[in-house]
This record gives C-alpha cells, structure tokens and sequence, in this order.
C-alpha cells in the first residue's frame, strides 16, 4: 500500500445495539474471538501502545498498534505499523446506530508508504485481510 491510493474501506451492518459491536472490537477477550488471538493486551485508551508477533508463512510481522483516538461505542483510531518494515498507516472503527442495527465501517489509510516488495503489504491483500476480519470472522463472531 503507498500513500497514494485510496484507503481500504469495509463496511459491515449488524443486528445489533453499538454498544455490544463496541464490545467486540476493544475487550481483548472478545477480540481474540475474531482478531488477533497474539494480541496480549488492549485498551481502548488514547495513548495505549501495544505489540505483537504474528506469523504468515516464512514471515513474522511484529503489528505495532498506538491509540489515536477513541469515542466510545462511535470510534477508535490507532496506528498500523510493522516494526522492523517501512511503512505506516492508521485504522479508523467508525459505529453508527440506527433502529437497533449498527454499521461498522473499517478505513484502512497509509500516511507512509509500504515496502512493494513483501506481498502482503499491497493493496489486495489489505481488502482481502480487512474483508475477512469484518465480514467473516467479526460477522461469525457476533451472530454466535
């Protein structure tokens, strides 16, 4: 991904009140259930930094995570970095309510452009990833 193109945008509905979606995407045991089960710990606190290992075939990509900014049960923004890699980015967790039903809209931005050269750092595998976290797995994870 480079700063050039468009953030990566996934958007979800759910049957659901913000509240329990909020829930899911910052208490760190409901976060395993669907996310990063390496995550060791998580708050949703503006400042909180938090790292991690997580394989992906021969590679290891240490996630380096920074809250940026946090609203609760509407909004949580925080840093996406790969320590050790170039590049940089944040992620945006928008909720909007509306009669009992929430949307989840995911935006993916780079502010620094990340090496081309490792595949898993395009574009198409960011869509892929984020599509498979908030459609599949968030998506199985609270309707269960």
């Amino acid at each position: 991904m480079t700063k050039d193109e468009a953030p990566v945008v996934v958007e979800q509905t759910f049957d659901l009140p913000a509240e329990k979606v909020w829930k899911a995407i910052t208490e760190l045991d409901q976060m395993h259930g669907w996310y990063f089960k390496e995550i060791p710990e998580f708050r949703a606190e503006v400042g909180f930094e938090t790292v991690f290992d997580v394989s992906c075939g021969e590679r290891v990509f240490p996630h380096a995570w920074k809250i940026l900014e946090v609203v609760p049960n509407e909004k949580i923004v925080y840093t996406w970095r790969f320590a050790g890699y170039e590049g940089d980015g944040f992620v945006s967790f928008d909720l909007a309510e509306a009669e009992g039903k929430t949307t989840l809209t995911v935006t993916c931005t780079t502010t620094e452009d990340f090496q081309a050269d490792i595949p898993e750092f395009n574009r198409e595998a960011c869509v892929g990833g984020w599509n498979y976290f908030i459609k599949e797995n968030l998506a199985k994870f609270l309707a269960g």
